[in-house]
């Protein structure tokens, strides 16, 4: 089919079912939220090799979120339920709590379980932490840091979700590429419910489920890759594509 004069394939995409999180992270300005969001969902591309999928899902307005600030929300995937308390416990802990003035709290729809991931990150103020609420329905934990109080929510919770779907596109050189891949990128940030956890929600090494060394579960996808244009037969670039780039949802 065509579509505003791009050729696009109807075909299928992989999904698999995986345990997931949804957290708000907080922060004195939006500016200092997303980078706070950022370094919480790093090393967080695919579970192939990275202890969990992480990524930006949706720019919250102050008034949007649980504490009246600018917040975001990040979402966490992981193939088994304890990968996810494992993870909250190590990202909120290493990297919202140790980011001056931002705070987290969960955000997660039809929860499963909820883990104290909270109450066990409270424990670093020492004895000096103090637990609130319920409030707006939270049980909150506040203890002292050096940038004021950090505030947490008790618990977190775990759901299922989908992970996997993609989307792959031919382009003519290195510049239409990245700044239709940056676009759309952004347009997905606007949808409620999806996040891209590659960088910059970028795919520039897209996989296949397999490969002549034992060793590994993943190769690169040659039928993919301009460079192997003349080299495989059965080639999936286009001829006057000289760059392939995936978006991972």
């Amino acid at each position: 089919m065509e579509i505003n004069g791009v050729l696009i394939e109807d075909t299928f995409a992989e999904a698999f079912s995986m345990h997931m999180n949804r957290t708000i992270i907080t922060a004195y300005d939006e500016d200092w939220a997303r980078t706070t969001a950022l370094e919480t969902t790093g090393f967080g591309t695919s579970v192939i090799m990275t202890p969990s999928e992480a990524g930006i899902e949706y720019v919250l307005k102050p008034e949007e979120s649980p504490d009246g600030r600018p917040g975001v929300r990040v979402i966490f995937a992981t193939g088994s339920k304890g990968g996810i308390q494992e993870q909250l416990l190590a990202r909120l802990g290493q990297c919202v709590l140790t980011s001056p003035t931002a705070c987290a709290y969960d955000d997660t729809p039809d929860i499963a379980e909820t883990y104290p991931v909270g109450k066990m990150i409270a424990m670093f103020g020492d004895g000096h932490q103090v637990k609130k609420g319920p409030i707006d329905g939270r049980i909150l934990w506040m203890l002292p840091r050096m940038s004021g109080t950090f505030v947490i929510q008790e618990s977190f919770g775990r759901t299922k979700g989908v992970a996997g779907g993609n989307i792959i596109y031919f382009c003519k050189d290195v510049e239409s590429g990245m700044r239709s891949g940056k676009a759309g990128v952004k347009a997905i940030e606007a949808v409620e419910g999806a996040y891209t956890p590659f960088p910059g929600g970028l795919v520039g090494s897209g996989s296949k489920p397999s490969s002549r060394y034992k060793a590994l579960h993943a190769s690169t996808n040659e039928r993919y890759c301009p460079t192997m244009k003349g080299i495989v037969p059965d080639s999936f670039v286009p001829k006057d594509s000289n760059f392939v780039v995936e978006i991972v949802i």
